[in-house]
């Protein structure tokens, strides 16, 4: 019987840790100066991280924080 609660357990944090893990960064292209939502920390020179280089965990903290970052609403 215990085995099958620490497998069970197992299971669910395996499926549940890479949902934990999910980052969400607002980017300027620094040519169009256009923002978008991406899910990995830019490593190219062309886009930046804007909004004091805040981390979001969901997608949607992401857009609503897209929408207060002053370069983003411009």
């Amino acid at each position: 019987m215990l085995r099958k609660i620490l497998i069970a357990g197992a299971v669910t944090l395996g499926l549940t840790a890479p949902t934990l893990a999910a980052e969400f960064y607002v980017v300027q292209d620094t040519a169009t100066k256009k923002c978008t939502i991406v899910d990995k920390k830019p490593t190219v020179t062309t886009s930046v991280v804007v909004g004091d280089g805040k981390v979001y965990t969901t997608r949607t903290e992401a857009e609503t924080g897209m929408k207060t970052v002053k370069v983003c609403t411009n």
